[in-house]
């Protein structure tokens, strides 16, 4: 019984391109007590290859947290697989605005600790005790009261290129980071201003809205499917967009464009610039800002070290990476010295 991927991404690719069939992008989570993750794991491998479904989920006792590219022909299957697990039921999915059939190259299903992580310790903490979810128009209701403090829930390297106007983008590497940091912030407020966080699709803030509440916080909200489903609410309902630039997604399209507000730099030149990119020398393969300038003259690297790296035949880049760990720079997203203009 296959359990594991069999195809390269390389090897995925090519059977995408060569079917042309639409594929649609998508996210769901839910947190939910989960007995045995492992059988439940091989569960959603087993039937979601046989569907041609590729993504990458996380699956631990605490619920289950994925992002997927599923067959436009298969989607009511899909969604009748996921119906048919009680936690799952009518559980929400934010399509994707923007859809690319190589949003993902494989089906990834991992057991973890937990599909957000935290970094707490506390099992007197109730994931499950939320805070309010609101939808856009309530949203856009609570930004414009003076009495709330907007929290984007997300790490630097995602509000660097995109967030909602007036909130607070803490400059941190992971959500594990920001809770502390939040807390300490905005204790003298813990009963008389209106906490409203917000994320990509949801499960960050909706952690963040439950641990708020654990700590005093009195008015904790959350925006109930994060950006993903405000953009296609305001699309739908006419509400005035509050979001400007782009919203990062993980996958290989790496962001969706929300407002026409380009609000980051090259990191390589200080051009008006929200493009995303790997460093093309797999020892370091950081995620930062490059414009089609840089890219071009830099050869789509990061530093002179990195292009003359990346320009030397394969077998000889292997040799150099043979014996040493991945770079750091590969979890710093966009930190690094060799970056002149990194806000």
């Amino acid at each position: 019984m296959q359990l594991y991927n069999k195809l390269s991404a390389k090897e995925r690719e090519a059977l995408l391109e060569e079917a042309g069939e639409d594929r649609l992008t998508l996210s769901f989570y839910a947190y939910a007590k989960i007995g045995n993750p492992e059988l439940f794991r091989n569960h959603l491998f087993i039937a979601w290859d046989q569907m041609d479904v590729l993504g990458r989920i996380y699956v631990a006792h605490e619920g289950i947290n994925a992002q997927l590219s599923v067959p436009a022909k298969r989607f009511n299957e899909f969604k009748a697989f996921l119906d048919d697990i009680y936690f799952l039921e009518n559980v929400r999915l934010n399509i994707a605005i923007e859809h690319d059939i190589k949003s993902f190259l494989k089906l990834k299903v991992k057991v973890r600790t937990k599909i957000v992580a935290d970094g707490l310790n506390d099992e007197t903490f109730d994931v499950t005790n939320k805070g309010v979810h609101v939808d856009a128009s309530r949203f856009n209701e609570l930004i414009n009261d003076p009495n709330t403090i907007l929290v984007d829930m997300r790490n630097h390297y995602e509000s660097e290129i995109g967030h909602f106007q007036g909130a607070i983008t803490p400059d941190v590497d992971t959500f594990r980071d920001s809770l502390d940091i939040i807390e300490e912030d905005l204790k003298e407020h813990k009963e008389d201003k209106n906490l409203v966080m917000y994320c990509t699709g949801g499960i960050r803030c909706e952690k963040a809205s439950a641990y708020y509440k654990h700590r005093g916080f009195k008015n904790v909200y959350q925006l109930e499917g994060g950006i993903i489903e405000y953009t296609r609410q305001v699309e739908s309902q006419k509400l005035e967009n509050k979001f400007i630039g782009k919203n990062f997604v993980f996958d290989h399209r790496r962001s969706e464009r929300i407002s026409e507000d380009v609000i980051a730099q090259c990191h390589q030149c200080g051009k008006a610039c929200d493009t995303h990119v790997n460093c093309d020398n797999e020892a370091c393969h950081l995620l930062f800002i490059q414009c089609e300038e840089c890219a071009e003259k830099m050869n789509d690297c990061c530093s002179d070290t990195c292009r003359e790296i990346a320009s030397l035949p394969y077998e000889e880049q292997k040799a150099l990476r043979k014996g040493k760990g991945a770079s750091n720079k590969i979890f710093k997203k966009g930190r690094s010295e060799v970056l002149r203009f990194k806000q």
